[in-house]
């Protein structure tokens, strides 16, 4: 994973409405994601997004389908943090989900962000949940211009 990010858009988030479903496996580190994540919605002028837990990153897909359904949200980020260990099921995790929740996204048509971050080592891990890059920002930030995309594009469809 590169530790660049993309340029950022300023997007007025007061008129979408958002979820985040984080993992519970390797919680201190995904804790600051979502925390990070949960700030830049807030400083874009978001409500204050429903936050729902899982067990570990296999679960997130789930979760996530289960609220893209309601209806209720714009956008949804899935947080999670997958260590690798001695056998290759990091991979299968990252991939699975990976195909799961673009999966969800298309069939919902609803903005679904992949923030399950696979990484080798704990000190990967801990470079991208730290506080000087935090990916837990950018998945919030692609939250934020994703709901406005659909927006723009469903309003224009209806038009």
């Amino acid at each position: 994973m590169s530790l660049d990010s993309p340029s950022i858009q300023a997007i007025d988030g007061s008129g979408f409405r958002f979820a985040i479903i984080a993992a519970r496996f390797n919680e201190s580190l995904v804790d600051s994601l979502l925390h990070h994540a949960c700030e830049a919605l807030e400083a874009a002028g978001a409500p204050k997004p429903v936050v729902e837990r899982t067990p570990g990153s296999n679960e997130l897909p789930f979760a996530v389908s289960t609220l893209a359904r309601s209806g209720e949200f714009d956008a949804i980020i899935a947080i999670g943090l997958v260590i690798a260990g001695a056998t290759n099921h990091h991979n299968v995790i990252g991939d699975s989900c990976a195909i799961a929740l673009h999966n969800i996204a298309a069939e919902t048509e609803v903005a679904v962000i992949n923030g399950i971050t696979i990484v080798e080592t704990r000190e990967q891990a801990e470079q991208r949940a730290g506080t000087e890059i935090n990916r837990g920002r950018e998945f919030a930030l692609a939250a934020l211009e994703m709901a406005q995309f659909t927006k723009k594009w469903k309003t224009t469809k209806n038009q």
